[in-house]
């Protein structure tokens, strides 16, 4: 055991407390999330439409991809309106029409009859109060499991019904869905069910509170919807958490400095090995196939964001061309999005592969054959998905199937979900396979333990968005699939790429595995502290009960601690191996896969934590929700931290795969800048101003207001979606060099020598003083740098 009991005993601490916490959550969100009637009836008793019906629309929602163009209850895509509040809208406007009506006949009729007092109360009538009332009241029967809708709602929800049959009924492309998209009867009839039982939800108030059952969003005065004191006062207790958690870390850091974090105490000399020296074994050398994959989808999904984006810069022509009528906007954010989770969960599948061979020293027989396989098992989610998305789509495979298209970020068909969780336990059942007799000789607390740990919480906790079923509630639905959202992504793949680093780094001798362990058990403690939790900031005003949003709040603002850690440590980082010059017989390998793995550093403060912290306070989330700013904090997160992870593992595969005469540091060099710059552009030029006007037009005028298309339209705000377009092109300019990179290694990754097993050190030697020469690495006095 080469670190104390009490870093293990911090994570213990640290886990159970989070999950112990998220297991009362689970209870209380099947418990008490807004009630989903059975019958929801007239005031005479009749019924309008059932359980089945509001559950067949929320499959129709999202087999026919309107979760991507759209959203409901804040979450989904930024085009389209969210069809909660804009439903609600309409609801109100049309009980107004109905409530001013009947105000000027009962005028009327008391102006002809001459009874005064009928005409002081009928011209004292405030409608606006009435329709307020009206909406706040629960008419829901709890034992019944019936709600009633007013005789005006009753209307009104027919009126809903008729805009929308209207809206995706429209025979040409001028939302940016196909033509005539939705036309049946029962799917306008369902989806309308679905859309006001939510926005239903979002105004009537829960039983034994002053606030709706989604905390009063969204923000609407006709329904006397606004901020609660719950929203208020746990943004500010964020904000104090987050001081607090900041002052205390860079107390302990102070104390302990040179303790923990990217340190060396020991003072090796080193001499890299170049690649030709390094022998790869045969399931090494196939990652290659990977790397092209990875390269390929990646400039497939950034191709696909361009198209969205012209989307909102120019509705109805793609430079002439009517792109929707083959690939409409809800169909190309799918793909968008699905490929941004597929190239960079297949960096970290390569990563894992690539890395294997050189921590168990041996690859068992068959390794580089089940390698292929799981290639092939890649192939076919990805392409297969792909193919079935568009399918459901275009309303060619029925909704509610193992083939339909679901929830956000889990697109992909249940079918191939389940593939995709089977191809993963496979990949990690090839690590362990490898590993295994080197596992049998470790403490469970050492490096090689903790890379198969965390390894094989990907496909686990991956698995956990299984729960989230087309037909599952909406608020159900929404606490599962954003544990894969958040509790996968930004906790246990986080938690993976810190092994896979440090690792790396051992292996390159840079810092010795105790120093590497230290590392490692800090950042399990510090990011699971609040990013267990944290997931909860994600559900808000998902119909959630109040403590989802006071723990999500305050331990999301936790979240942002560790990032901010991460820049004091970057400056170290960047000495163990970004500075080394190129220069001598045996120089650094790996300038440039460091160099993007800074660049995560950056991104991860920035983008996870800056712009995370700025859109999940509750009072910003509160307007701000399906806004760009989200879309900003997206894309600078997604792309920065774990894009740029994937591509820098990749790159540093890549490095010993390709021949040293093949390698170009220039065209590395080329993808590194214009990736960075162009990501640096799409943020601060476009989305991050146009999510400042966004929110600022939200709290003054509306949300329904600055969701709509008239404001996203604006000259204003056209010219800043126009002025993303410079950074598009340098973006995807700067993935063309790994895309030529790739295909170079496939082209001659058998060039690389063969090896069954790897020396003690295969990435390194350790030498005498003496034997030090220019471009070796001398450590010392905790810095790197060139002897």
């Amino acid at each position: 055991m080469l670190v104390g009991r009490g870093w293990v005993q911090g994570v213990a601490l640290v886990m159970l407390f989070g999950f112990f916490v998220m297991g009362l959550l689970t209870y209380r969100t099947y418990s008490d999330s807004m009630p989903l009637p059975d019958t929801v009836a007239t005031e005479s008793g009749e019924t309008l439409f059932t359980h089945e019906d509001i559950t067949r629309g929320q499959e129709i929602y999202l087999a026919r991809g309107l979760q991507q163009y759209g959203s409901i209850v804040g979450h989904g895509a930024y085009l389209g309106p969210d069809y909660t509040a804009e439903s609600l809208r309409l609801m109100t406007e049309n009980v107004t029409s109905q409530l001013e009506k009947e105000r000027t006949e009962a005028i009327t009729k008391a102006e002809k009859s001459g009874d005064t007092q009928a005409i002081v109360d009928a011209r004292t009538t405030d409608v606006s109060k009435a329709v307020a009332d009206m909406f706040r009241t629960n008419r829901y029967n709890e034992e019944t499991k019936t709600l009633v809708l007013t005789d005006e709602q009753v209307k009104a929800v027919a009126a809903v019904r008729k805009h929308y049959a209207d809206y995706f009924g429209e025979p040409t492309t001028k939302y940016g869905l196909p033509p005539n998209f939705i036309t049946d009867s029962k799917d306008i009839e369902d989806l309308t069910h679905f859309f006001t039982w939510t926005a239903w939800a979002s105004a009537a108030e829960r039983p034994g509170t002053n606030y709706s059952y989604t905390n009063n969003w969204p923000s609407e005065p006709r329904v006397e919807n606004s901020p609660t004191a719950d929203i208020v006062v746990w943004s500010v207790l964020s904000l104090i958490a987050l001081i607090g958690g900041t002052g205390l870390i860079f107390a302990i850091y102070g104390r302990w400095s040179r303790k923990i974090g990217w340190h060396s105490e020991e003072s090796p000399n080193l001499r890299f090995k170049q690649s030709g020296d390094v022998g790869l074994t045969g399931s090494q050398r196939a990652v290659a196939w990977f790397v092209v994959v990875i390269a390929v989808l990646f400039l497939g999904q950034s191709l696909l964001g361009g198209a969205i984006q012209h989307y909102r810069s120019d509705l109805t022509s793609f430079f002439g061309i009517d792109l929707a009528q083959i690939l409409p906007y809800n169909l190309a954010r799918t793909w968008h999005l699905q490929l941004s989770l597929f190239w960079t969960a297949a960096g970290f599948l390569a990563a894992g592969l690539f890395l294997t061979p050189f921590i168990a020293g041996k690859e068992p027989k068959g390794t580089t054959t089940l390698t292929y396989l799981l290639l092939g098992a890649v192939a076919i989610v990805v392409f297969g998905s792909l193919a079935f998305e568009a399918l459901s789509t275009f309303g060619i495979v029925g909704e509610g199937t193992w083939l339909s298209q679901q929830w956000e970020y889990l697109d992909l068909p249940r079918l191939f979900q389940f593939l995709l969780i089977v191809g993963m336990f496979f990949w990690i059942i090839i690590i362990f396979r490898s590993l295994r007799s080197r596992l049998k000789g470790e403490h469970k607390s050492n490096m090689p333990w903790l890379f198969f740990y965390t390894g094989l919480a990907i496909p686990v906790f991956y698995a956990v968005g299984m729960m989230a079923r087309g037909d599952s509630h909406l608020t159900v639905a929404d606490f599962w699939r954003f544990w894969v959202v958040h509790l996968w992504v930004e906790d246990f793949l986080e938690l993976f790429s810190t092994v896979m680093v440090a690792y790396i780094f051992v292996l390159l001798g840079v810092i010795r595995e105790r120093i590497a362990l230290g590392i490692i058990f800090l950042d399990i403690i510090l990011y699971s502290t609040g990013g267990v939790l944290g997931t909860m900031h994600h559900l808000y005003f998902s119909g959630t009960p109040v403590e989802h949003m006071a723990l999500g709040a305050f331990f999301s603002a936790l979240e942002v601690v560790p990032l901010t850690l991460l820049t004091v440590e970057a400056w170290t980082f960047l000495q163990l191996g970004s500075r080394q010059r190129a220069t001598g017989d045996n120089p650094f390998p790996h300038r440039w896969a460091v160099m993007f793995l800074v660049a995560v550093g950056f991104w991860n403060f920035l983008g996870a934590g800056i712009f995370g912290f700025l859109v999940n306070l509750p009072i910003v989330s509160y307007y701000q929700i399906g806004t760009a700013l989200t879309a900003n904090h997206a894309h600078a997160a997604m792309m920065g931290v774990y894009g740029f992870l994937a591509v820098a593992m990749s790159v540093f595969a890549l490095r010993y795969i390709l021949p040293p005469k093949y390698w170009s540091d220039k065209a590395m060099k080329w993808a590194f800048w214009l990736q960075n710059i162009g990501l640096l552009w799409m943020c601060f030029i476009t989305l991050l101003p146009l999510g400042i006007a966004q929110l600022h037009h939200s709290v003054s005028e509306g949300y329904v207001e600055a969701r709509s298309l008239g404001y996203l339209t604006q000259p204003g705000n056209s010219v800043l979606e126009w002025l993303r377009l410079p950074g598009d092109l340098i973006f995807i300019a700067g993935i063309v060099p790994f895309v030529w990179m790739a295909v170079k290694g496939l082209i001659h990754f058998r060039s690389s020598k063969l090896v069954d097993e790897m020396p003690e050190h295969p990435l390194y030697e350790e030498l005498a003083p003496e034997e030090a020469t220019e471009g070796d690495v001398l450590i010392t006095n905790n810095r790197t740098t060139d002897q």
